[in-house]
């Protein structure tokens, strides 16, 4: 899926979060979105993928060439981030049938696949409310990296986890690129060094309204 952001701009109050952002994100290219704490990556990644109006100009969608309004992308979207909940009722068996009733796997790759991709073969009937922190963030990045979807976006991806779960993270991620649009929103090196290209926030002029 390709995103073509053209003079994108997004405040809140009076404070500009960034202003006149124009980027193509292309088909097949992984963009690692930079800039410190607080600087506003997450709410660019949230205007991207549609779940925040801009304040000021345009975001278009296409995939196969062809053009896709805002409300269809979410069914092309996989997005993993440290603030999206899980359903801690469920056990990791149930949360990945009902996760994948909406966001299908890729072609090929079963739920009890996953779960042994994700080494959590122990813990297929355990509350995912009893599971680590650790445990949590993986079950993130793994719905949305093996989801069969076009744009995958990730923010902060190695928050909670430990050497080897960054580890995991980075064989996973670089498994999963091809033919997608990936966006990868940081300030730590690691977690997007295999990013082609990159956006730094800071670039796009944060500034109060006059």
């Amino acid at each position: 899926m390709q995103i073509t952001a053209t003079g994108l701009s997004k405040r809140f109050a009076r404070e500009w979060i960034f202003r006149d952002l124009t980027h193509t994100f292309r088909t097949g290219t992984a963009t690692a979105i930079l800039g410190p704490n607080g600087a506003g990556k997450s709410t660019l990644l949230n205007t991207l993928s549609g779940q925040i109006l801009p304040t000021a100009g345009t975001i278009l969608y296409e995939f196969q060439g062809q053009r896709v309004a805002v409300e269809d992308v979410p069914v092309r979207l996989a997005y993993a981030a440290p603030y999206l909940e899980l359903i801690e009722e469920l056990t990791l068996t149930e949360l990945i049938r009902f996760h994948t009733r909406f966001k299908p796997l890729q072609p090929g790759l079963s739920a009890e696949e996953l779960i042994t991709l994700m080494y959590l073969e122990k813990s297929r009937h355990k509350l995912v409310r009893d599971f680590s922190s650790g445990m949590k963030q993986r079950l993130k990045l793994a719905l949305a990296l093996y989801a069969d979807t076009p744009l995958l976006l990730l923010d902060e991806p190695t928050t909670n986890l430990d050497r080897t779960g960054v580890a995991w993270y980075l064989e996973h991620v670089r498994a999963t690129l091809a033919g997608r649009t990936v966006l990868v929103s940081s300030n730590v090196p690691e977690e997007y060094n295999f990013c082609t290209e990159q956006v730094n926030i800071t670039d796009f002029g944060a500034r109060a309204a006059q």
